[in-house]
């Protein structure tokens, strides 16, 4: 990887959990939040799935069905697509059982059961 995609990659994964730092500790949203926050996260689902090798990785958030352009769907249903995708995302970066991606994982996954 050369120095310049490391430094993309990451800034990109900082973002990421910055981003959930703010969704987790901040206050609730609306449901077009949620939303475009589901959006974004597909997003990053798309670049992951362009640069790296990820074969299954979002096979829990594909098997729940519940995409971005899907307004109809409840805010709960939009609210645990985004931990699935989170919790995969941070899966995918975190490098050992006690990385903090990893511990991120974990906290969304918690987060994902309670809905």
């Amino acid at each position: 990887m050369s120095p310049l995609r490391k430094e993309v990659h990451a800034c990109t994964i900082e973002n990421f959990k910055n981003t959930l730092r703010i969704y987790v500790g901040g206050r609730g949203m609306q449901k077009e939040e949620l939303i475009q926050l589901h959006t974004l996260f597909v997003q990053i689902k798309e670049e992951i799935e362009k640069e790296m090798d990820v074969n299954g990785a979002f096979k829990e958030y594909e098997e729940f069905g519940v995409y971005p352009h899907h307004i109809h769907k409840s805010k709960n249903a939009h609210k645990k697509a985004i931990f699935i995708l989170g919790k995969e995302i941070a899966k995918i970066f975190s490098h050992n059982k006690l990385s903090s991606l990893s511990m991120v994982a974990k906290r969304l996954e918690r987060m994902e059961a309670k809905i």
